[in-house]
């Protein structure tokens, strides 16, 4: 091979490369942020605040803004290699000295509620170290984004409080739970002017026109939405996502598999208890029968029923105990 052949070969080898680097990019899976290894990927980075605190101000809305936040948890990789069934949840301080405790939730393993409340007594509690003192506790709040509907209202944004049920006051602000249901959130709920739609619709579907046309105007946005780009294309997070994602969906079938199986074996309990009671009841109309021709004792012996009062015209009998 001369010298000229030799470098269009060598040209050609390289441009195959790009085209096939090119193409494994174009043909990349957008990570899903609801994932709840991506969702602390995008809004538990320490390189990434602004994300995190765009989003608390959307979802709690203060009188004072979120300026800046203390993240506490930030390990994610040793975290999940070591507990794939493990909670990545974020944990974080605001600079309203508020803390902070987010969990995205997928599967709907029917205790959320429980679950939250728990979370939100860890973190309130959690405050005073020894010697600590009551009046020191600071305001608390936790946040759970889940993918299924848990709340019987209409609302994709619930939160609530402690409050007389009489009058409806606050007794405390201290503690506070945010309920973000994404299965109720749809078109109608498009209002570009809150902050908090925004983010819900990048959650819901990052790659949406909706999504693309609020990039052009919302810095933070267009940075979420570049970080989980980044991420997508990434060898080493790819493998972690896709093993997150099949945990998460073997989850979900057991937790399916598993409520079919309540359904069922209720369904059968049910025909069996029926089955026993119309056996007994035949029994008690036979007995009825054989009043007026044969001795109680003959009839006992035959039903395997005792009379408790034969001068009831609806004669009651039970089984022997």
């Amino acid at each position: 091979m001369n010298k000229v052949n030799k470098i269009k070969s060598q040209n050609n080898i390289h441009n195959n490369k790009n085209k096939e680097k090119e193409g494994n990019e174009l043909k990349f899976e957008l990570f899903d942020p609801k994932i709840d290894f991506v969702f602390k990927r995008l809004f538990g980075d320490e390189n990434n605040k602004d994300i995190l605190i765009s989003f608390l101000n959307a979802v709690i809305e203060p009188e004072d803004k979120i300026v800046s936040v203390d993240l506490k948890n930030t390990e994610i990789v040793k975290k999940f290699k070591e507990d794939k069934a493990g909670s990545l949840d974020i944990k974080a301080t605001t600079s309203n000295n508020e803390h902070i405790n987010i969990e995205m939730q997928l599967n709907d393993e029917k205790n959320i509620v429980e679950r939250i409340l728990y979370y939100l007594a860890e973190i309130y509690s959690g405050q005073i170290g020894s010697g600590g003192e009551y009046k020191d506790l600071e305001r608390s709040v936790c946040i759970a984004i889940t993918n299924f509907s848990h709340i019987s209202n209409d609302l994709y944004h619930n939160v609530y409080r402690f409050r007389n049920i009489k009058t409806n006051e606050d007794l405390t602000k201290k503690q506070e739970l945010h309920f973000i249901e994404l299965p109720k959130f749809n078109h109608k709920d498009r209002d570009i002017d809150k902050d908090l739609v925004k983010w819900i619709e990048f959650i819901k579907n990052p790659d949406s026109d909706f999504v693309g046309s609020l990039e052009v105007n919302d810095t933070t946005i267009k940075k979420a939405k570049d970080k989980l780009i980044d991420l997508s294309r990434n060898r080493e997070e790819r493998e972690l996502y896709l093993s997150r994602k099949k945990f998460l969906l073997d989850q979900r079938s057991a937790i399916s598999s598993s409520f079919l199986a309540g359904q069922l074996e209720g369904k059968l309990e049910g025909m069996k208890e029926g089955i026993e009671q119309g056996i007994e009841q035949e029994k008690i109309n036979i007995a009825k029968n054989l009043l007026d021709i044969l001795e109680n004792e003959t009839i006992s012996l035959k039903t395997g029923l005792t009379s408790r009062s034969l001068l009831d015209p609806e004669i009651v009998l039970t089984t022997p105990s």
